[in-house]
């Protein structure tokens, strides 16, 4: 395989997911933001929540829209770029992807229908339970997206076959329970919670600012503070499982995030900031903070956090197992009935992904010299200065909502909605920060898991199509146009529906006293007003 088209096939997939995913956590926020805003429209009858509900309503719809059209194309491209990762682990990765493919298209999209269009057909409580599937299906295709992705991380519940040379499910139960697919669901999902909140408080906080929509804006702010602070709390928590989870099932991604080269006495510190160097094997200038990373990681004063250099070792011992494994494979290709061969694969089968490594370097692993083996196994080791860095930064973007939103909450009880203007402007400034997260929080778990597609099982040079660069590239450009164009088209409906504001009609006041003891305003004199 060409190496340019492993590494144009992982590019186009990045952006493509990197582009989606803009859209993703903005709709699992929202829905469940507009549950709460007209589930008080419910209880109280106030026609200004009403208001309310159906603006955010928009910008859900909005972003819905393209977040659909979106997804589809990226998983085309297990089908196009990813043709033998389909074929080897279809069985297990295919059937959570069908499974949210039937919650996208009948559960979310027959209640989205009805959320915007049965406003006047449906009782008020009849619209809030819609409303409320629409919000649980869309929480629940990204479980079953987190449950394909968690699989990849951690390939619970499958074992390969000989006979068809492919990997199948053996049990899955293991497979939906698996422990990284929940951690990864619960954190995902709180981050989207906190990019809805954002923007819900940056958008309020704007129109504060111009003295706009004013009783729209401070009701929107008061849930977004409320919403946004517990998301914000809970991404930190649910990021801490998260850790801990790594420590049973990805020891390497771990270590590469704490550019820990070598086991250390337990329990282990943390290590605030430093100047990973991978030729040195060692982190300069660190700044060490004692026994934190043992504690969140092993949840223990005695637990150890293994290095990169002893995962190495144990690298290289599941590579020559997994050589038997392959040369036991072989032999059954040959001759299925050999009940020795069976029995050496059985002893070895779980390492036989260590051994397909060697394939970067010689045809048959089994050719593979020790000295060859012993440098393979520093190929499981991901980019640690990327990964070190990028976690750094996504939990710096976290505790900085945290803040955010504590100050947001505290402003709305106190009803300071627009008494600070200085965190108004903040506010408006913050709301790419849970995106830039997000996308790094992405980002990381994708390189973490280098140098495989399947953890252990499939090396992701051998996971593609057999494509030429020349066609990869052609579609990257029209990936990117594309996307651009709808990216184009997107922020010009939101930012035209915010500034259009909550209500249908240019007769609808804009003041900050309640909507029942105004008078309209005539549309020329409005016009005249915001001239």
């Amino acid at each position: 395989m060409d190496p340019s088209v492993i590494d144009l096939s992982r590019l186009q997939f990045a952006l493509t997911a990197l582009y989606h995913f803009l859209f993703v956590p903005l709709t699992l926020g929202l829905s469940f933001m507009l549950v709460i805003m007209e589930a008080v429209y419910v209880m109280t009858g106030r026609e200004i929540w009403r208001v309310t509900t159906r603006f955010w309503g928009k910008i859900f719809g909005i972003n819905f829209v393209l977040g659909v059209a979106t997804g589809l194309t990226m998983e085309f491209q297990f089908g196009t770029n990813w043709s033998y990762f389909s074929h080897y682990v279809g069985d297990i990765f295919g059937a959570p992807l069908a499974i949210e493919g039937l919650m996208a298209f009948f559960l979310e999209a027959t209640f989205v229908g009805l959320m915007f269009f049965g406003w006047d057909r449906l009782s008020k409580l009849g619209h809030l339970l819609v409303t409320f599937m629409v919000a649980l299906g869309t929480n629940l295709s990204a479980l079953w997206i987190l449950i394909a992705n968690g699989w990849m991380q951690n390939p619970a519940g499958a074992s390969f076959n000989p006979e068809t040379m492919r990997m199948e499910v053996t049990d899955f139960g293991a497979v939906l329970f698996n422990p990284i697919a929940q951690a990864k669901f619960v954190h995902a999902v709180s981050a989207g919670y906190v990019c809805a909140a954002v923007l819900v408080l940056g958008v309020s906080s704007f129109w504060l600012l111009r003295g706009r929509f004013v009783d729209v804006a401070k009701r929107s702010m008061t849930v977004a503070a409320a919403f946004g602070l517990a998301g914000s709390l809970s991404v930190v928590v649910l990021g801490d499982e998260s850790g801990y989870v790594l420590t049973d099932n990805q020891k390497m991604k771990l270590a590469a995030i704490e550019a820990a080269w070598h086991t250390a006495p337990a329990p282990a510190g943390l290590t605030l900031i430093g100047i990973p160097d991978i030729n040195a094997r060692e982190t300069h200038y660190k700044v060490e903070i004692p026994w934190v990373l043992g504690l969140i990681a092993t949840r223990s004063l005695d637990g150890e956090v293994t290095g990169i250099s002893e995962l190495v070792l144990k690298a290289q011992e599941r590579i020559t197992s997994g050589v038997i494994a392959y040369d036991a494979v072989q032999t059954l290709k040959a001759n299925p009935t050999d009940t020795a061969a069976r029995a050496k694969f059985e002893l070895h089968k779980r390492d036989l992904g260590y051994a397909l490594l060697l394939k970067r370097h010689v045809d048959d692993p089994r050719k593979a010299s020790p000295a060859l083996i012993a440098t393979t196994a520093w190929d499981t080791v991901p980019n640690v200065s990327f990964t070190f860095w990028s976690f750094r930064f996504m939990a710096g973007c976290g505790f900085a909502m945290i803040a955010l939103f504590g100050l947001a909450f505290a402003f709305c009880s106190l009803r300071w909605h627009d008494r600070k203007r200085w965190f108004l402007h903040l506010a408006v400034w913050a709301i790419p920060v849970p995106w830039i997260a997000i996308e790094l929080g992405w980002m990381l778990a994708e390189f973490g898991r280098q140098p495989w597609a399947i953890e252990g099982v499939l090396p992701t040079f051998l996971a593609t199509s057999s494509l030429t660069p020349a066609a990869v590239i052609t579609t990257i450009i029209g990936f990117t146009a594309l996307y651009g164009t709808l990216a184009v088209i997107e922020i010009r409906l939101i930012l035209r529906t915010i500034a259009h504001g909550p209500y249908e009609t240019p007769t609808q006041p804009d003041a900050g006293e309640p909507i029942s003891t105004r008078t309209p305003v005539p549309a020329p004199a409005l016009a005249q007003q915001e001239a």
